[in-house]
């Protein structure tokens, strides 16, 4: 369409309509779902809410009832920031989860699918000497999944001394850090996003 050959009002006109057209066209995108397309960004996630520290003693990764879980605040939470990145633009995601079932959980409540185990995302709450050799590990990891992601968002769900050891910083609960990573995966910078 132009607007040639019309009066100046008219011309007006046209270019409001043609502004509104351009603008619903971009209007799911935004700055974080086009970071999320790069090959240099991942968005690490600590699990929604879950009240309490730790697990109860005893606990076993293969019975949720036996861990600390989200609450019904927790699920709502996990909810509302799927859709709010769905609202940001961020349409298609792979999306990985420590074994933790607060951290299951919350992936798959973020609505991209059935959420992959990783080892990398695992918590080392129980043993903190673990911190170095498992973040050398989940750096290794987001590295590798970089190469294999496309233009998807690369979306880890995971806790928070995951996220403390990874950039220096403790996060709230459901907590959002977009990180630019050298291709070795290895933080440059950051942003936090607060759980919507």
């Amino acid at each position: 369409m132009t607007c040639r050959n019309l009066s100046m009002l008219l011309k007006w006109v046209c270019a409001v309509f043609i502004g509104i057209g351009l603008t619903q066209v971009n209007a799911n995108a935004s700055e974080l779902s086009d970071l999320l397309k790069k090959s240099d960004h991942v968005m690490l996630m600590r699990h929604a809410l879950a009240p309490g520290v730790g697990d109860p003693a005893g606990y076993t990764l293969q019975e949720c009832k036996t861990q600390r879980n989200l609450d019904g605040k927790g699920r709502e939470q996990a909810q509302r920031t799927g859709q709010w990145l769905n609202a940001q633009g961020v349409k298609e995601a792979m999306v990985f989860s420590s074994a933790w079932c607060r951290c299951k959980e919350t992936a798959e409540k973020l609505g991209y699918g059935i959420p992959v185990h990783e080892p990398s995302l695992n918590s080392f709450f129980d043993d903190t000497r673990q911190g170095p050799q498992s973040n050398l590990r989940l750096q290794a990891f987001i590295a590798k999944q970089l190469k294999l992601k496309a233009d998807k968002a690369l979306i880890l769900v995971t806790h928070h001394v995951n996220i403390a050891e990874f950039m220096g910083e403790n996060v709230g609960s459901g907590d959002m850090v977009l990180a630019k990573v050298s291709p070795q995966g290895k933080l440059l910078s950051y942003k936090i996003y607060p759980s919507p």
